[in-house]
């Protein structure tokens, strides 16, 4: 299994920014998908937002964080980023950096979350 740390969580207002941090160790983490998987209290998980190994450079957005969260590498610092702009109250979720061989398209692996490496997760809350 891949170790994948998360960082960058924390606590901001609607409107605000947080980037979040995924790094690696012990592999190059570029040789695979990873994606941001989030999910909130009692609800199912969700992905957000994926990017292709270096072989595929496709990314993929769930509707509703489409034009605020981009996602992207570091391959220097061997890190993936989540830039998470204009955040909502119903984005207040628990952030896992998740990754894996690339075995079908990028959307396919994010919207079913097929990850098979994952991180600790880290606590994003929206709030006034």
């Amino acid at each position: 299994q891949l170790q994948l740390v998360e960082s960058g969580g924390g606590l901001v207002q609607p409107g605000g920014s947080l980037r979040l941090s995924c790094a690696a160790s012990g592999f190059t983490l570029n040789y695979y998908v990873v994606g941001w998987v989030r999910q909130a209290p009692g609800k199912e998980r969700e992905g957000v937002s994926c990017i292709g190994s270096r072989s595929d450079a496709s990314t993929y957005y769930a509707d509703g964080v489409k034009g605020r969260f981009p996602i992207s590498r570091d391959n220097g610092k061997n890190t993936v980023y989540l830039q998470m702009n204009n955040l909502k109250p119903e984005d207040t979720a628990v952030y896992y950096c998740a990754a894996d061989w690339q075995i079908t398209t990028v959307q396919a692996m994010c919207v079913k979350s097929t990850f098979g490496s994952w991180g600790q997760g880290t606590l994003v809350t929206v709030s006034s």
